[in-house]
């Protein structure tokens, strides 16, 4: 089974970047689709982004179209989501996906 771990997280203003990273070990990283979701607080963990094995089909939910990227390196069993042009209601634990498994989460707050 994959195990995840996300950094990357962290403050940043209004209009801001940042990139997160999820790292992978176990077996057959490449062969999943990989996904982020997050959760705000007094809310549900909604789905984000997603993108299939060989990283040629990104996915994402309407309102982060334009501003987030999601991607992915198999040769080093990592997923990314690049983040810019940040809101607010960006402000969430951002997880990372694989299959039935989570990672731990990574705390993203926009504020000024």
């Amino acid at each position: 089974q994959v195990q995840l771990v996300e950094s990357g997280g962290g403050l940043v203003q209004p209009g801001g970047s940042l990139r997160l990273s999820c790292a992978a070990s176990g077996r057959a990283f490449s062969s999943y689709t990989m996904g982020w979701f997050r959760q705000a607080p007094g809310k549900e963990r909604e789905f984000v982004a997603a993108i299939n094995w060989n990283g040629d089909t990104p996915y994402y939910i309407e309102s982060v179209k334009g501003r987030f990227t999601i991607s992915r390196d198999n040769a080093k069993n990592t997923v990314y989501l690049e983040m810019s042009k940040l809101k607010p209601e960006d402000t969430a634990v951002y997880y990372c996906n694989a299959g039935t498994v989570f990672g731990p989460g990574t705390q993203v707050t926009v504020s000024s």
